[in-house]
């Protein structure tokens, strides 16, 4: 079987924030004194221009600013990226245009622009309403400046808006997440990630955890009672982590889910890229740190690493995003993003439908509710001895996906 195109999407890094958050693995750096927004863009539009043969002839269906703190960025240095961007790549009409936002850095005026410059979709870094959980996240926002921050958005004509909210929080119980929840229902977002806070390697937490994290059992209670409320108010659940209005699903981070391209540009960016001619899937990342991305960017020298992903690892590499979709994937969208039958992973699928974790109406295969309970033990059972070296290898585009 072949390789098929799918849909192309376009990831920038802006690596800068205000403060290191205690919880964060991202590549995201401190920004001291003035920041070289000029020169960054510089570099990301050379970046863009060295990446560009790899998506000749192809459309941009969606444009995700990910950070870092991407706010940080004058609505000016935003709108000469797009327009240079667009220059160089054909944008699809109505092209998804995200922007991540840190309630601690909106100022009246600023979200005007942003949508001036062709930003139609903002997501804001809220985490909690709580104070005391926000002071202890080290956020450097309060809930009534992320409040503020949501409304001037909406003075400014955004309707499209994700809130992301993080629960089994240091000293949280159920009715703190539950009132967290309440108030960004009150906001009416479009979207909602809510996920769990997670101990990751190589931050301050791991290397000193609070002490009073719920344990497990308090955690499953608090994401059951909130998947509950967020159904009730009309968010479906359509990712692990993620839930929308009828219709308002990130079109970005779907198209990481069901193993589409996107061209990953800027310090630290990860990109996946399908090469038809050449029948292969490329993963390629650029250097993490600023300065070294500042001097390289438009060079070889820029890239951290290409990695051609062998057909033993596709099935693995497939599902590690799939998976985690409530609606799961179809049989014929794994042979044309794979370029595999789909008997290559049919004592696999056996497996976990007899586990019951997994669920085969005609051409869908679905994640059941014990299955999405189990998703790494899942995702597992795809993994190819030489591709164990990949499982958590890799970021989505610089991104974690959670």
């Amino acid at each position: 079987m072949s390789l098929t195109t799918p849909p192309l999407s376009l990831y920038v890094h802006l690596p800068w924030c205000v403060r290191k958050c205690p919880y964060c693995d991202f590549n995201s750096h401190e920004g001291r004194g003035a920041l070289p927004f000029d020169a960054y863009v510089d570099a990301l539009l050379a970046d863009l221009d060295f990446d560009l043969p790899l998506a000749w002839g192809r459309t941009i269906h969606s444009v995700f600013f990910g950070g870092g703190t991407p706010s940080l960025f004058p609505p000016e240095f935003i709108d000469r990226f797009l327009q240079g961007a667009s220059s160089r790549l054909r944008f699809a009409p109505g092209c998804e245009i995200t922007l991540e936002t840190n309630p601690g850095t909106a100022e009246h005026g600023r979200f005007e622009l942003y949508r001036a410059a062709g930003v139609n979709r903002l997501s804001f870094g809220i985490q909690s309403f709580d104070d005391d959980c926000l002071k202890r996240l080290g956020r450097i926002h309060d809930s009534g400046e992320a409040e503020a921050a949501v409304k001037l958005a909406q003075d400014a004509g955004f309707d499209n808006f994700n809130l992301d909210l993080m629960y089994a929080l240091p000293g949280q119980t159920l009715a703190m997440a539950e009132r967290d929840l309440e108030r960004a229902f009150a906001l009416q977002p479009a979207h909602i990630s809510h996920y769990q806070l997670t101990l990751e390697p190589n931050t301050v937490f791991a290397a000193r955890p609070p002490r009073d994290i719920p344990d497990d059992d308090a955690s499953w209670d608090i994401q059951e009672h909130c998947q509950a409320m967020l159904a009730q108010a009309g968010y479906g659940q359509y990712e692990v982590s993620a839930y929308a209005r009828a219709g308002r699903q990130c079109l970005h981070n779907l198209n990481y889910w069901q193993f589409g391209d996107y061209l990953g540009i800027g310090a630290g960016a990860h990109g996946k890229i399908t090469l038809g001619a050449e029948q292969t899937i490329l993963r390629r990342w650029k250097v993490k740190h600023p300065t070294q991305y500042l001097a390289r960017a438009g060079h070889a020298e820029a890239i951290g690493g290409d990695d051609r992903i062998d057909p033993a690892r596709r099935p693995f590499e497939y599902m590690l995003n799939t998976l985690r979709l409530v609606d799961g994937f179809s049989l014929t969208a794994f042979e044309a993003r794979t370029g595999l039958d789909r008997q290559t992973i049919a004592m696999q699928l056996a497996q976990a439908v007899s586990a019951g974790w997994l669920a085969i109406d005609g051409d869908r295969v679905r994640p059941t509710e014990l299955g999405r309970r189990f998703t790494n033990d899942v995702i597992e059972l795809f993994l190819d001895d030489s591709a164990s070296h990949a499982a958590g290898a890799h970021e989505v585009a610089g991104y974690t996906i959670v």
